[in-house]
């Protein structure tokens, strides 16, 4: 029979654990996301932002994986069917790039981002994480913000 702190515990445990693991998967959309816009941009700057990009979400996930087994627990990814928010904007970003159009696309990583980055506040500011990982996310989010106002001076040269 477990004790009452040590229910508590469990629970803490696994609040982490799921908030993890959702921002894992809003990194996996992400990357996914800027794989797709690299493929269709025309703009060879624009290309080689959304590759470095991708490249940094896929090296979120793994952090956020390291952290997850650091936690004795394992990534869990949902039904690719069933993701959030994110997944949602990166098919606009699909059919914005349809278009051959760098600014609508810009909106639509602007956009992105900014779910993004709310998704990483709402879980910081509600999460009681280990301060390891706390200092993790942080500086993802930390990170994201940067992307944004990137995304904000490429839309601005894009009007130009």
């Amino acid at each position: 029979m477990k004790t009452t702190r040590e229910e508590a515990k469990e629970e803490l445990h696994d609040e982490v654990v799921k908030s993890l693991n959702e921002l894992l998967e809003k990194n996996y959309d992400a990357e996914k996301g800027f794989k797709k816009a690299l493929e269709d941009a025309k703009n060879p700057n624009l290309r080689n932002f959304f590759k470095q990009q991708a490249v940094i979400r896929s090296r979120f996930k793994t952090e956020i994986e390291k952290e997850l087994h650091d936690l004795n627990a394992h990534p869990k990814l949902k039904d690719r069917f069933s993701t959030g928010t994110l997944h949602r904007v990166w098919i606009d970003i699909k059919t914005a790039l349809s278009r051959n159009d760098d600014e609508a696309v810009l909106e639509e990583c602007i956009r992105g981002e900014k779910a993004s980055a709310k998704e990483y506040e709402e879980k910081l500011s509600k999460g009681h994480f280990p301060l390891k990982v706390k200092t993790i996310l942080t500086g993802q989010l930390h990170e994201i913000k940067n992307t944004i106002s990137t995304v904000k001076k490429l839309e601005d040269i894009a009007d130009e």
